[in-house]
């Protein structure tokens, strides 16, 4: 009797990943930046990151119900994007805005593309641009120490002095790096956001090539048009976007090639806003615009199939 094999469709490579492990470890990730901000910003950093993901989560189950979808609010990806939301915002932004802009983020971000896996850009970005062209006041007025007032890039870009009302006195390079001044929840400290982005390398979650190609970017374009480098890559969202949402797998490139050239032109749109725009931040639309291209880059740099040879031309 012959033996007949049958080989089921593909992909035909078998992981002990999980939506769940993935989701989780980056959430552990975020953990060192989030405790920071506890320390800096207060019981109201708590708040704000807590009301955005019981808004996320409530909003993805209420559009899996009406999709008739699978519920699946505990799989971390709504929770990931309620904390993602939440550090890329002032800790002093109305918490109705916040719901607002985590709606938007699920409703318009995610699910209406057909929910996780199926969107074209990152969540918690689209929530935030919606903010920010609808209450362009709240998202871009800051506090730090009890105070309100301008971020360091915002100085840098207005000419300011980087005084005791935005950094704590010391060397103002550590100072930045460590995270003593004002901004959005979750970018105040390039070292809390390192920790995090090295333990997702660790765990092989993100390819160190994307935040290093971003930062290296940044740095050296930065520093070409007259500003200052040191400041401009611990400064700002540029930690928390190279690491935590340039390396998204569902809105960024699969190829490794892919992935350099989406990361280089990241970290050019990043500098060219920050030194050319109007705005001081440029990390979230600069994201936002190459998630757009992300669909061209997997085309034009997805690997050659095994024995595939180019038709002949007539």
């Amino acid at each position: 009797m012959t033996n007949i094999l049958k080989m089921g469709p593909s992909p035909h490579i078998r992981t002990s990943e999980t939506v769940e492990k993935v989701m989780y470890d980056v959430i552990i990730a975020l953990v060192p930046a989030f405790l920071f901000a506890v320390y800096v910003f207060g019981i109201r950093a708590l708040i704000v990151t807590a009301v955005s993901i019981l808004t996320c989560m409530i909003t993805e189950f209420i559009c899996q119900k009406i999709m008739k979808q699978e519920v699946s609010v505990f799989d971390g990806s709504a929770i990931l994007t309620g904390i993602l939301f939440a550090f890329v915002i002032p800790v002093i932004m109305p918490l109705p805005y916040v719901i607002v802009g985590c709606v938007v983020s699920i409703g318009l971000g995610k699910m209406v593309f057909g929910g996780l896996g199926h969107n074209v850009f990152n969540p918690a970005l689209v929530g935030r641009a919606f903010v920010q062209a609808s209450w362009p006041v709240a998202i871009t007025t800051f506090a730090y120490d009890g105070k309100g007032g301008a971020t360091v890039l915002d100085a840098m870009k207005r000419g300011l002095s980087l005084d005791s009302s935005l950094l704590a006195t010391g060397n103002p390079y550590m100072q930045a790096f460590i995270g003593k001044m004002g901004g959005c929840i979750g970018e105040v400290s390039a070292l809390a956001l390192l920790i995090g982005g090295l333990y997702l390398i660790y765990k092989k979650q993100v390819d160190w090539r994307v935040p290093a190609i971003i930062i290296g970017t940044v740095f050296v374009l930065t520093w070409a048009m007259g500003g200052d480098p040191v400041m401009h890559i611990f400064s700002g969202g540029l930690f928390l976007g190279a690491f935590f949402m340039a390396t998204d797998m569902v809105t960024s490139p699969y190829t490794t090639k892919g992935k350099v050239i989406f990361a280089f032109f990241l970290g050019v749109l990043i500098s060219l806003i920050r030194m050319k725009g109007g705005y001081p931040e440029g990390v979230a639309y600069s994201i936002l615009i190459m998630n757009g291209f992300v669909p061209l880059i997997n085309r034009y740099t997805k690997p050659k199939k095994f024995g595939e040879v180019k038709a002949n031309e007539k």
